[in-house]
């Protein structure tokens, strides 16, 4: 990542690590190494028109390159998108990726994981699919994201009305095609998702955290919407450090916050400030 050495940009870098809370910062200071989690859109990028568009960032490339290179950090990015689009997103070796929530898996040394038999998942969404595509069909702002994994109606440009009259009969429909306990609604802001139970960001963390250990590693996961607060659950429970993504303070389990993306990327370009450099191996 290209850093600005500009008086401006340095204070502004200054800022964010006081902004961190002193607790936060000592805990970091001593640790010896950090398993870093991160979400991907509203987190470290803002959101894409549409789920499908697929634009790396070099920026943020070079950013998570500079992060995975660092002795004391492993770094994985857990995403609600597809695992084929976080690949062609983030195109960098040697780094853990999660899609679909963390159903579908890379690993550090590239070899993928799929924690559910998607021949036994699909026909249910595939029943689904026609109902909620008819559903929208006629209503304006409405997108239909089809991950194999799951399906998800992304309403962010319709209208209020349109939203609450859909989602609601999405649901009802829901509701009669499948078994409730293979399956869960995930919601958010005009956002409606039908996936497996095990589509869990915090399920996703326990698993790579169990599977993969660091010993020693604190885990840390900043992310900004319910799915990743079910993570900051898991990360707290193992002792780790939480931060939510958000404009405003809301309720969060999270230890501390970052107003946006652009907060995101330069606390992360001081994260290795923020770790002594005598206790990383």
């Amino acid at each position: 990542m290209k850093i600005d050495h500009s008086e401006g940009n340095q204070t502004n870098r200054s800022k964010l690590i006081l902004d961190c809370p002193k607790p936060v910062r000592e805990r970091l200071a001593n640790t010896r190494r950090v398993w870093l989690f991160l979400d991907y859109d509203g987190t470290l990028a803002e959101f894409s028109a549409t789920p499908d568009h697929i634009e790396p960032d070099q920026e943020l490339i070079d950013l998570l390159v500079s992060l995975a290179d660092h002795p004391g950090i492993h770094l994985g990015v857990i995403s609600g998108r597809r695992l084929s689009h976080v690949v062609e997103l983030l195109p960098i070796p040697g780094i853990f990726l999660a899609g679909t929530y963390g159903l579908e898996l890379r690993t550090h040394e590239g070899d993928k994981i799929n924690r559910l038999d998607f021949q036994a998942t699909r026909p249910s969404l595939a029943a689904i699919k026609p109902i909620w595509k008819d559903l929208i069909t006629g209503h304006q702002g409405f997108y239909l994201e089809d991950k194999g994994w799951s399906l998800a109606l992304h309403a962010r440009f319709a209208a209020d009305n349109d939203v609450k009259q859909v989602f609601n009969a999405a649901r009802f429909a829901t509701d009669q095609q499948v078994d409730p306990k293979t399956f869960r609604i995930l919601g958010g802001h005009k956002f409606l998702e039908i996936a497996p139970r095990l589509a869990n960001k915090g399920a996703a963390v326990r698993y790579i955290l169990d599977h993969y250990p660091w010993q020693e590693a604190l885990p840390l996961y900043i992310g900004d919407d319910d799915k990743d607060e079910e993570a900051f659950f898991v990360v707290r429970q193992r002792g780790g450090i939480a931060i939510l993504v958000a404009s405003h303070k809301r309720p969060s389990r999270a230890d501390c916050r970052l107003e946006s993306p652009r907060h995101v990327r330069s606390w992360l370009a001081c994260l290795p400030q923020l770790l002594s450099p005598s206790k990383n191996i």
